[in-house]
């Protein structure tokens, strides 16, 4: 057996033992990415005219008339995140902060490059969330997905 193999073999075997991080490291994940949204939607709240200026005049969201864009932005920012957090319809809220992820990056007219990795990291962390699900410690699990 040649070195590349044994090291390939032994890092599987390594790893396959850190597989019990799995669903700490989603729900980590769930925590970071709840705290980000639900915050930003606390701060469209706290200043409801300044986010209904923001929405008529900076942010150029497709399709909705300025202050539909606030009111569900902002919803969906205070809505989302709490499912996300507790793991409840885990992928169906990670689908909808993926939207609201989306349209926050094409609706601002000059985003800094700063801002766009930020987006990005968190798009795709929700990519996992939607993929992978809540994991065992998520009500979806404890609710669906345990046996009976």
């Amino acid at each position: 057996m040649n070195s590349f193999k044994r090291f390939y073999l032994w890092q599987e075997n390594f790893l396959d033992h850190l597989a019990f991080l799995k669903d700490p490291a989603i729900l980590l994940a769930r925590i970071y990415l709840a705290q980000i949204f639900f915050l930003s939607g606390l701060t469209k709240l706290r200043d409801w005219d300044s986010t209904l200026f923001l929405f008529q005049e900076e942010y150029q969201v497709p399709l909705l008339p300025p202050e539909l864009a606030a009111y569900l932005g902002t919803g969906g920012e205070l809505l989302l995140p709490l499912l996300l957090l507790l793991g409840y319809f885990t992928r169906a809220s990670g689908i909808g902060l993926f939207i609201v992820n989306i349209i926050a990056v094409i609706s601002l007219l000059d985003i800094t490059q700063a801002a766009l990795s930020q987006h990005v990291l968190w798009g795709v962390l929700l990519i996992v969330a939607i993929i992978l699900g809540g994991g065992k410690l998520s009500l979806d699990f404890y609710l669906l997905k345990r046996p009976r």
